[in-house]
């Protein structure tokens, strides 16, 4: 005899959160639709190949990937620190890890002036020991946008390395492999997908740096001029030339969510797990 099918409570969705939920879909989409409605599509071609373009887009990529760089010798070592030990102030240095994720980006600024700056705390000493003046340079750009970009990869990293079960570390250990090895051939293979979302994160978002950067570096052409800042001198003369290549930085940060498909939000598909035989009677 068959059993009445019963339905899965919450299957059908309520007219009170479905409404509120479109408008927020519509919100979020309205401003991409009219970057695709505005763009003049026969220009595009022209517009992001003409020199300026190019060369805050040549810049772009300098400072992103060295801001990725800087971001994985730092951020990695950080976020094994977070998952791994409890020490005095864990509470406090994780604060401090999501601080630039909330700060206004000009404030960030403001304090990276004052903390490496030709008058701040270590601006004199960094120019008298080695020569290194960050602001308005390129390195400059390169500490803004490590600054605003490495709490992505500590904290995707962060998680991922706290739900991974020590048991190959523990072995690995008690086969007597240092802990530098077994970070290096055990730890770092179990949690490459979640490095690898953090590290594409970290980078889009270094990419797309403008407050910290132009508060900090300055806006030089062919120095600390990337694309977010060429968009903003675009806006002043020639707004159809910044809507292209808004659209360009756009198309890049959808590719880069779009290849993570969740892994970093915690969307990612889970297959079910097959339910237990039952056992034979006997």
């Amino acid at each position: 005899m068959r059993r009445p099918r019963t339905r899965t409570p919450g299957t059908r969705t309520p007219v009170a959160l479905a409404v509120p939920a479109l408008l927020a879909i519509a919100f979020l989409l309205m401003p991409l639709i009219g970057i695709l409605a505005r763009t003049s599509w026969g220009e595009l071609g022209t517009h992001l190949t003409s020199p300026g373009v190019t060369e805050a887009l040549r810049l772009s990529l300098l400072v992103s990937f060295w801001a990725l760089g800087l971001s994985l010798l730092l951020g990695v070592p950080l976020a094994w620190l977070l998952a791994r030990v409890t020490f005095p102030g864990k509470t406090l240095v994780r604060t401090l890890v999501l601080l630039p994720m909330v700060l206004p980006p000009t404030v960030g600024g403001v304090a990276l002036l004052l903390g490496f700056g030709r008058r701040g705390l270590l601006g004199p000493w960094l120019e008298d020991t080695f020569g290194l003046t960050l602001p308005f340079h390129t390195s400059g750009a390169v500490v803004a946008a490590t600054f605003v970009a490495m709490p992505f990869l500590v904290i995707s990293l962060e998680g991922t390395l706290a739900g991974l079960r020590p048991a190959y570390e523990e072995t690995a250990a008690s086969l007597g492999a240092s802990p530098v090895r077994v970070f290096c051939t055990v730890t770092l293979p179990m949690v490459a997908p979640g490095l690898a979302a953090g590290a594409a994160l970290t980078w889009a978002r270094a990419l797309g740096e403008f407050g910290a950067t132009i508060t900090f570096a300055g806006n030089l052409p062919g120095t600390t001029q990337t694309l977010p800042l060429q968009v903003y001198l675009l806006l002043q003369d020639s707004p159809e030339a910044a809507t292209s290549v808004s659209l360009l930085l756009l198309a890049i940060a959808m590719a880069v969510l779009i290849g993570l498909r969740g892994r970093w939000t915690g969307g990612a598909t889970v297959r079910p797990r097959r339910a237990p035989r039952a056992a034979a009677r006997p």
